[in-house]
């Protein structure tokens, strides 16, 4: 069953009752809907007047539901994900905390010569050249340190947007809804590592101190290209508009539900997801050699 996305933009409260999320507008005629926990997958908070009940979260991490909160800015902020998603929890962690560095390294060249395969299929599809990327995939060494995906990178934004481009936190177009994406998805990603057993902070290339969710990060970089494919296809109609708009946002929550295909199967990418990080998993055991990762087709 593919799980709902629930994003609330006006004021609301929200409550628990019979295993329902109950859902009351703060609107003149105080309009209620209800919604079964069980079908949810991701829950946004968007406006500084929704309020909730503590059943509401314990409901909601019980059916390992990610709550996201978004600040001033309509950005997503911050997550709220369930300590206990998995019930070999403990094990998986400590074999995941044990990870020799050679595996870390030799996992973080697959994360990337996927992602750059997937951004050469980006361009690809677009007709635009792609030869350098795939050049670039073919020399990744062990924990790419000759950092290809920083110079994949260079090369494929200039492609897309023009030699000017620069990836950042701005809020004009189209860093404003590559970001909404990328949030999105690295909720997704979170929410599939918790449930998996994995401490979404322990990262197998990324270590920032200040950086919660190191893994997800790490994961979610051969998923972002599906996030640019998106963003350029909601562009096009959308070429006057130099900030992200309502709309947009709808657009991009329908990410979870996006079909992607790992090993010749196809499923909506919130679950595919989880096939990724129940891989890295396995990995981490000494089961499997590669993560079983997305191709961007």
């Amino acid at each position: 069953m593919v799980k709902r996305t629930l994003h609330f933009s006006n004021p609301a409260h929200l409550s628990v009752q019979n295993r329902q999320l109950i859902v009351e507008l703060k609107d003149e005629n105080r309009t209620r809907h209800s919604v079964p926990i069980i079908d949810l997958g991701m829950v946004i908070l968007e406006h500084s007047q929704i309020t909730l009940t503590s059943s509401v979260m314990e409901a909601l991490m019980d059916e390992k539901v990610a709550l996201i909160s978004c600040n001033k800015n309509y950005m997503p902020s911050g997550m709220f994900l369930p300590f206990d998603a998995n019930t070999e929890q403990t094990n998986r962690m400590r074999i995941q905390v044990e990870a020799s560095v050679p595996l870390k390294k030799q996992l973080w060249q697959q994360t990337i010569k996927t992602k750059i395969q997937n951004q050469a299929n980006v361009l690809d599809k677009l007709g635009l050249k792609s030869e350098r990327l795939h050049h670039l995939k073919d020399n990744v060494l062990s924990g790419d340190s000759t950092n290809c995906e920083g110079q994949a990178a260079s090369y494929y934004w200039g492609q897309l947007y023009g030699s000017d481009f620069i990836r950042s936190r701005e809020k004009s177009t189209p860093n404003a809804q590559l970001n909404y994406g990328y949030a999105i998805l690295r909720s997704i990603v979170a929410r599939a590592l918790t449930a998996s057993g994995l401490h979404p902070s322990i990262g197998i290339f990324h270590r920032n101190k200040y950086n919660a969710f190191c893994l997800a990060d790490d994961i979610m970089e051969p998923y972002r290209p599906f996030v640019d494919w998106m963003v350029i296809e909601m562009l096009e109609n959308d070429v006057d508009i130099d900030e992200l708009t309502r709309e947009q946002k709808i657009t991009l929550l329908q990410l979870p539900q996006l079909d992607i295909t790992i090993g010749k199967i196809t499923r909506p990418l919130f679950h595919a997801v989880s096939t990724t990080t129940a891989g890295l998993n396995k990995c981490f055991k000494g089961e499997l050699r590669k993560i079983p990762y997305p191709e961007f087709e």
